[in-house]
């Protein structure tokens, strides 16, 4: 199992800080809340075929299949930090996203709906945007 770089209950109090604040929560707070939340994905589905950018916060590689090792990723998925947590927490849907472009997919496999919302990861309550 990957190392944790954010400690799950640090990563959760972030997530229902966000949804509770929503655009006025602290930017190192929101950051810390996309970086646990991308930590979780590459924990809940390792691999390296499928590159999931959330700038300026973090990115992870998952999916097991084709191994990408330098330059740009086969498949790349990229999403503002707001867009990502409304993601994974289940305040928002994958074909809502990327029917109104707040995600950018190219490339293979880059379909999430399978694997958001995050299990666990949804923190009860309306998120204030």
């Amino acid at each position: 199992m990957a190392k944790r770089k954010i400690d799950p209950a640090d990563g959760m109090r972030a997530v229902a800080a966000w949804v509770e604040q929503g655009d006025d929560t602290a930017r190192r707070t929101l950051a810390t809340a996309v970086r646990f939340t991308l930590e979780e994905l590459g924990i809940l589905y390792p691999g390296r075929s499928v590159e999931v950018r959330v700038p300026p916060a973090g990115a992870v590689q998952i999916l097991q299949g084709t191994t990408h090792r330098r330059g740009t990723p086969p498949a790349v998925i990229e999403t503002d930090p707001h867009t990502w947590l409304e993601l994974v927490t289940g305040h928002t849907d994958w074909a809502e996203v990327t029917k109104n472009g707040r995600v950018v997919a190219s490339g293979e496999r880059t379909d999430l709906s399978a694997y958001l919302p995050l299990d666990g990861i949804g923190v009860p309550g309306e998120h204030k945007a």
